[in-house]
């Protein structure tokens, strides 16, 4: 049985149509493994992620994970019935009235305790080893931020065989990338690191895309960040990132591309980018 089946049971689906004793069964899975010394922050950000948030915090409830946790929710300004999952399971929470990740991920940095912080995307899944292989990673010497793989879910316009090849693909790419750029290789939804550097410098709330990435780019001055390639920390997620670029088909193209004509930075580090004009928020 493929891990993620049992969460996947309850993702795209509203709230009214879940079971309550189910609820209740995350609700009491989710109060054993809260701590009130945690050594790490599991930080869920969430915008209107109503059928969504309860996958991603079954998935968390049956984490296996040797290390105390805290899991904290940030809602920022969900229309729809996000708070109350939050508010129903029990979950610390708070609400950010400024729009948009960048907020949102600094808001849960503000009030983490834990010495790590974990970023969580609340439409994605994690398998039960996850917060643990990332806490193990991130307490070897010298080592700031790790950030782990992830799959997608197959779909009608998106074969697992096709998925497959396109995972393949891009993580090589990523792990090449570490080496000498790790802030690429950097997403906020598979993204642990340091909390106290992190809090020095922040996530960015000026730009639209790439708070994270920006932050990894801060935290190497520090130390490493590490790329975590193992089946047993690879989140899922919908497949909605692939498609921005049009059709499957597509999507290989125009990312291949890219990574083609960029291929230089795979031997080159840099401690500066100049900001696309695009993605600022005005």
């Amino acid at each position: 049985m493929i891990w993620y089946n049992k969460y996947k049971r309850l993702y795209d689906r509203p709230l009214s149509t879940i079971p309550e004793h189910i609820i209740n069964q995350i609700k009491h899975n989710l109060k054993k493994i809260q701590s009130d010394t945690p050594l790490a922050t599991v930080c869920l950000i969430a915008c209107n992620e109503e059928e969504r948030l309860l996958a991603c915090l079954c998935s968390l409830s049956e984490m296996q994970c040797k290390y105390p946790i805290e899991i904290i929710g940030i809602n920022n300004n969900s229309k729809d019935r996000t708070e109350e999952i939050f508010q129903r399971l029990e979950i610390p929470y708070f609400n950010e009235s400024k729009q948009g990740p960048g907020f949102a991920r600094q808001c849960g940095l503000d009030k983490a305790r834990g010495k790590y912080f974990v970023n969580i995307d609340t439409d994605t899944m994690y398998p039960p080893k996850y917060i643990e292989i990332s806490i193990n990673k991130l307490q070897k010497k010298n080592v700031v931020g790790v950030s782990s793989s992830w799959s997608y879910i197959p779909d009608e316009n998106h074969s697992r065989l096709g998925l497959k090849l396109y995972e393949f693909s891009r993580d090589c790419y990523m792990w090449a990338l570490h080496f000498k750029r790790p802030e690429l290789a950097v997403r906020g939804s598979v993204f642990s690191h340091d909390t106290e550097l992190a809090k020095r410098y922040g996530f960015r709330t000026d730009i639209t895309r790439g708070e994270d990435g920006s932050l990894g780019l801060q935290l190497k001055r520090h130390g490493k960040i590490l790329f975590i390639n193992n089946r047993k920390a690879r989140a899922i997620t919908n497949c909605r990132t692939v498609e921005l670029d049009g059709s499957f088909f597509n999507s290989f193209w125009v990312r291949g591309k890219k990574a083609i004509l960029s291929i230089k930075k795979l031997f080159t580090e840099t401690n500066y980018y100049e900001d696309e004009e695009s993605n600022l928020i005005k």
